[in-house]
């Protein structure tokens, strides 16, 4: 009976969550528009790997630069 209650209130609190999100999101238009969640994640993780990317090569440009005395 409690594990029912803890995962009823736990997903009403994710749905209020959401709804809040969308009425910030997209005001108060008679039409219910809904992110596309899985998007957001895909577009969060390809900056995190560009960032990752773009620091890995400035630091192999920097460890090459003190390696060779040209610092």
């Amino acid at each position: 009976m409690a594990r029912d209650y803890d995962s009823q209130l736990l997903e009403s609190v994710s749905v209020r969550r959401r709804r809040l999100r969308d009425a910030l999101l997209f005001g108060a238009q008679r039409i219910r528009m809904s992110l596309d969640e899985n998007l957001g994640k895909i577009l969060g993780g390809l900056v995190l790997g560009a960032v990752l990317c773009a620091g890995s090569v400035g630091w192999s440009f920097l460890s090459s630069r003190m390696e060779s005395g040209a610092w």
